[in-house]
């Protein structure tokens, strides 16, 4: 188990300055485990089989791990620190969003910490053994009214982490077009009939190891049983509103977790949270799905960056995610436009200053060295990262918004 020391209050500069020097602007980070009480293990995070359920079956197994947050998730009898990552160094720990809070603009850059004064976003693995609910998660105006924010988010299926398919692979998304919101609010009124037949107003898609999409705020999707890595705006708000899921019943409060109070049984209004354009878009694929394209200004001999998830939500890049693969023996400098989260999903080598190494097999509290957080200083000076092993060392890495100026629109894959 995770021996290291916590440190927080006044003491977070001394060792964050300490930290920042000897990683040379690097952050080395620990795993950050979610589990969730309504959905069951994928066992394809590198959790070991003895800890699924580490917090306790009442709390639910642990099907997600999260990279580089800020952000709290809002679970039912949470810890404190829930869905927070911690940096480590010399056998101590403190949080990432102390440390942002104490040095902003040197963690994530100028810009983005004088706008938003936090990293906004987050990634995660999220691994389930089946599919999970047609849900959504709110839009801004909707999320505002009980005091939080919007989420889009973005997927990505990394084949290092998707040799066993489980059961369901394919994921709903949207609706047909043609659906009405009276179909929707019909499907509410439905609720404790069984099931409510959501998911015959919408469409699923086969997913495919080593695609992606881009789901906007408001938008329903029923994520199926594929390992996926999920760069996303730093809030955990949801809706679902699927009724039964293989036999299991959805509570209704999991509907109305983050509706305003006096609007729990208000079916219009619970309807009107759906961004009904782009629900019922019939070229809903052809604005959402991304493969990864090929950065050639970030490529070269034996390395290669690509774009996995990319474009823009209503106009703006809010987040977006590269893979960097170098093979071995090769090196490259690593220059970014701005902070990123950095997880390695296959092979070893040095990253700057930093060790890193993809592990086999993780158990709950140990601190292994896949995991790190680089710095707006070091992205801009450049990181030397070099492959010492056997295999391709390859690793995930996002990205906080409005940090490229030059970035692939969703559909520029079918130009290649």
């Amino acid at each position: 188990m995770c021996a290291s020391k916590i440190v927080k209050g006044d003491s977070i500069g001394a060792i964050l300055e300490r930290a920042l020097s000897a990683g040379g602007g690097l952050l080395r980070l620990t795993p950050n485990w979610v589990p969730r009480s309504f959905l069951q293990p994928g066992k394809r995070i590198k959790l070991a089989p003895t800890d699924w359920y580490a917090l306790g079956t009442h709390r639910g197994g642990i099907d997600e791990r999260w990279f580089a947050s800020t952000t709290e998730a809002a679970n039912d009898n949470r810890a404190d620190d829930e869905g927070l990552s911690y940096c480590l160094f010399e056998g101590e720990r403190f949080l990432l969003k102390d440390a942002v809070a104490e040095a902003g603009p040197r963690i994530i850059g100028k810009a983005i910490w004088e706008k938003y004064q936090r990293w906004p976003v987050y990634s995660k693995f999220f691994d389930n053994m089946g599919p999970i609910p047609h849900h959504m998660h709110q839009q801004a105006q909707h999320a505002a009214l009980t005091g939080q924010q919007g989420k889009p988010e973005c997927y990505y299926f990394p084949p290092q982490l998707n040799a066993a398919e489980n059961h369901f692979d394919y994921t709903f998304m949207g609706l047909e077009p043609g659906t009405t919101k009276e179909d929707v609010r019909r499907c509410l009124e439905n609720w404790n009939k069984g099931d409510n037949g959501i998911l015959d107003l919408s469409k699923a898609y086969r997913l495919k190891p080593g695609t992606g999409w881009m789901v906007p705020a408001g938008v329903l999707h029923a994520p199926g049983s594929m390992c996926t890595y999920e760069p996303q705006w730093g809030s955990d708000v949801f809706g679902m509103y699927q009724s039964l899921v293989e036999g299991r019943a959805v509570p209704w409060d999991l509907l109305v977790k983050d509706v305003p109070k006096d609007k729990h049984r208000d079916l219009d209004f619970i309807v009107e949270q759906l961004d009904w354009e782009k629900n019922v878009d019939p070229h809903f694929k052809d604005h959402t799905y991304v493969e990864p394209i090929v950065d050639p200004e970030h490529s070269g001999p034996g390395y290669t960056d690509r774009w996995i998830d990319y474009g823009c939500f209503n106009g703006e890049q809010l987040v977006s995610a590269k893979e960097l693969t170098i093979m071995p023996g090769a090196k490259c400098v690593l220059k970014d436009a701005g902070a990123s989260g950095w997880i390695t999903v296959q092979g070893g080598g040095r990253m700057g200053k930093l060790e890193i190494q993809t592990p086999v097999m993780i158990h709950y509290g140990e601190e292994p060295w896949d995991e790190v957080f680089i710095t707006a200083e070091a992205a801009a000076n450049g990181i030397e990262i070099v492959n010492t092993g056997g295999e391709p060392l390859v690793s995930l890495r996002y990205f906080g918004p409005a940090t490229h100026k030059n970035i692939p629109e969703i559909g520029d894959h079918r130009k290649k």
